[in-house]
């Protein structure tokens, strides 16, 4: 046997019942938490410390970002089958569909409601599957909406029943944005979650004006309208996202679901009262951008349908500025401001309709859509604020936990402001024969939705006003 080199001990030379004393730096390395990434197979992380400036550096930045930048094409996908019936619609009268505005309208309408109320159950299936196994699940889900619309917009013969459920699928692309951010929010520290958050939400909220852009482009044939084409369009970029999703993202065994957050949310006032802010906002958007191609070739049909995706382009390039001037301002304050530019905006979309301007009511949408940009950042920085401030008031369930839960429940509410839009356009249209009605609705719930937000957050008697929510 060779002898044991100088320092060490042999187990065969310690006597029996002779106790040994383990050198501290040794029990030192065997508590000390990892200082990186500790993988297992399946690509699933099991030691994840994001806040720890060591792990972040050894390894824990590079790989939240390869996550990251998949997730954004994922969820892009997702927005591009969510909005995809808001170009196609305008396009079936001339693929043989005889529809009514109402119908026309239903169909905009029902993915948004479908979306909507996925939301919450996509939020809760990341730490359930994983992150990189519902990435890859929700993309390959976006199959069915595609191939199912390729199908069915060449028969023009098929039921009004059978062409809404085909619609109602493309709802799957709209949890796509819950689970997505969700996701990201586990791989990053606190200090850069809201960039990582902000990026991740404008890359999927572009989808909405790509597909309104692309869709016009490649439809068109030297023989006419190819409607199924919008739907196969985007079947190799799906399968690239599945592969994308399943050799570089990764699984963290860290991330674990908190539905007690939905729950202390749901006793929480401010979740309610910030959900209905984020009709208005968000769910303007997500409203206008679905009508708007139905819209212009509905009231301005010499005009090409190739300008509607500018509404959704500008919407979502103004998300990002909203929230970094509420935190300068104050989500509150900024939030008023986007509701009455919005109010400024229907009453020129208004204008437009009676005078028969195409360059007032597209000026006005703009300008709307702009608002509602903005809004939404403004608002999800209103959350945290909020809730931090009723807490340290005594605010009982309002928490750190209740903000998350409040962060999901408000996404998911006001999400179905997209389905209450085209609902109001159509209820109008069908009543009077004009679009005014609901614009002027519309108004009056923004300058409600105003009024509650500046006497709740942002008056200077009050403790929310003082910290400028």
């Amino acid at each position: 046997m060779v002898a044991p080199t100088s320092g060490t001990t042999s187990s065969e030379a310690v006597p029996t019942g002779t106790a040994t004393t383990p050198d501290v730096s040794d029990v030192a390395a065997v508590d000390a938490p990892p200082r990186g990434p500790v993988h297992r197979s399946g690509r699933w992380i099991d030691h994840w410390d994001p806040e720890d400036p060591v792990f972040w550096r050894n390894g824990g930045r590079s790989i939240a970002r390869r996550n990251l930048v998949v997730s954004i094409f994922a969820e892009f996908l997702g927005f591009c089958v969510w909005a995809i019936w808001s170009i196609v619609v305008p396009q079936l009268p001339a693929a043989g569909f005889e529809l009514t505005a109402d119908q026309m309208f239903w169909l905009i309408g029902v993915p948004a409601l479908v979306g909507a109320t996925l939301r919450i159950p996509y939020t809760l299936a990341v730490p359930v599957f994983g992150g990189r196994n519902w990435t890859i699940i929700s993309a390959a889900l976006l199959l069915i909406p595609t191939l199912a619309l390729a199908f069915i917009v060449q028969r023009p013969e098929s039921s009004f029943g059978v062409l809404l459920l085909v619609a109602a699928l493309a709802g799957l692309g709209g949890g796509n944005f819950a689970s997505s951010m969700a996701n990201i929010s586990f791989f990053y520290p606190e200090k850069e979650k809201g960039a990582a958050l902000g990026w991740n939400a404008a890359g999927g909220n572009l989808g909405t004006a790509v597909v309104q852009f692309v869709v016009p482009l490649v439809i068109v044939t030297a023989a006419g309208v190819s409607l199924q084409r919008a739907g196969l369009v985007f079947i190799p970029f799906i399968l690239l996202a599945v592969v994308l999703s399943w050799r570089l993202m990764d699984n963290l065994g860290t991330a674990k679901a908190d539905p007690r957050s939905f729950g202390v949310a749901l006793r929480e006032k401010h979740t309610w009262i910030i959900s209905f802010i984020y009709i208005g906002t968000f769910g303007s958007f997500v409203g206008f951008a679905g009508a708007f191609p139905t819209l212009l070739a509905g009231q301005f049909p010499e005009v090409t349908l190739s300008l509607a995706f500018m509404g959704a382009l500008v919407g979502s390039v103004a998300r990002p500025v909203g929230g970094i001037i509420s935190d300068k301002l104050g989500g509150a304050i900024v939030t008023i401001a986007s509701f009455a530019v919005m109010i400024v905006g229907a009453i020129g979309a208004i204008q437009a309709l009676g005078t028969g301007s195409f360059a007032l009511f597209f000026g006005s949408f703009m300008l709307l859509f702009i608002a509602t940009g903005i809004g939404n950042g403004s608002v999800y920085r209103m959350i945290p604020a909020a809730f931090r401030v009723a807490s340290a008031g005594g605010g009982g369930a309002a928490t750190a936990r209740a903000a998350a839960g409040c962060i999901g429940i408000a996404g998911a509410v006001g999400a179905f402001g997209g389905f209450l839009i085209p609902r109001g356009f159509a209820m109008s249209t069908n009543a009077t024969g004009s679009l005014v009605p609901a614009l002027w609705v519309f108004i009056g719930a923004y300058v409600v939705m105003a009024a509650t937000t500046w006497f709740v957050y942002c008056r200077r008697s009050s403790v929310m006003g003082a910290a400028r929510v």
